[in-house]
């Protein structure tokens, strides 16, 4: 049985190293005779089944994961092997704050949703009123600063040398190390004053007094966010996984969801 389970696992590790995502090797429950398992776990770039939600049901805070049928979209996700490029917070009122090219700006969800081929919600579970209002207030004050060019140029590089710590089979201690050590260069040369989409988001919670994960905000793409969920394998510290609330704009059919709670 250990032999197969052993047998199992290299080659899931293999393929894995063919994707060169993070994995999560853990001890689960066994058979009948109550005997311990390994449970290897993938970081995973897919949501089944999506579930469709309308605009209504969106809280101040959360997160919206978006891609765009766009050049540079595509890039970031070949890069990332990820099915999103782009990260906003939404504020409430039908608004947005997100930094693009042209810097940090509120915006209508609905240009959002017009111009992006999917969107996806994520929700930091209890998020207060108090530290959604926070996030809110952050995330506005920011409107009309700069994009954060030269941090997210470095992300290309940065991308690439870092699947050396996300090889399958690395602990997560030392990929979550590996990360922020390939990530010092790049952290000189981001600051609050110029900022790109995901830094703009963590950096908004880390305001608010909520921290999402230990890494900085300066290293993470809306990747990284994606592998924040519960249930995913994150290539960062994490300190509390974030619940998928639903996809806004799915590129492939969806169920349908009538509530969220």
């Amino acid at each position: 049985m250990k032999t197969n389970s052993t047998r199992w696992i290299a080659i899931m590790g293999m393929l894995a190293l063919l994707q060169g995502c993070a994995t999560q090797l853990s001890i689960g429950s066994g058979d009948e005779d109550a005997q311990a398992a390994l449970v290897l776990r993938f970081q995973s770039n897919s949501i089944v089944p999506a579930v469709t939600v309308e605009t209504e049901f969106l809280e101040p805070g959360d997160i919206l994961l978006s891609s765009e049928p766009t050049v540079m979209s595509v890039g970031i996700r070949l890069m990332t092997f990820a099915p999103v490029s782009h990260a906003a917070v939404y504020v409430g009122d039908s608004q947005i704050v997100d930094a693009m090219r042209w810097g940090v700006r509120v915006r209508a969800l609905n240009e959002l949703l017009e111009e992006a081929a999917v969107v996806l919600v994520l929700r930091y579970p209890e998020l207060s009123a108090e530290q959604a209002a926070v996030i809110r207030e952050y995330s506005v004050n920011k409107s009309g600063a700069g994009f954060n060019f030269l941090g997210i140029t470095l992300h290309v590089p940065f991308s690439v040398a870092r699947r050396v710590c996300e090889l399958p089979l690395v602990p997560a201690v030392i990929r979550d190390a590996c990360i922020r050590s390939f990530g010092v260069v790049h952290r000189l040369a981001a600051s609050e004053s110029r900022l790109f989409c995901s830094q703009l988001v963590l950096q908004a919670y880390r305001h608010a007094g909520v921290l999402v994960t230990h890494a900085d905000p300066r290293l993470i793409s809306p990747a990284d966010i994606l592998h924040m969920r519960e249930d995913d394998v994150s290539s960062v510290d994490i300190v509390t996984p974030l619940r998928y609330v639903g996809h806004l704009k799915s590129g492939r059919p969806a169920t349908a969801l009538a509530s969220v709670k």
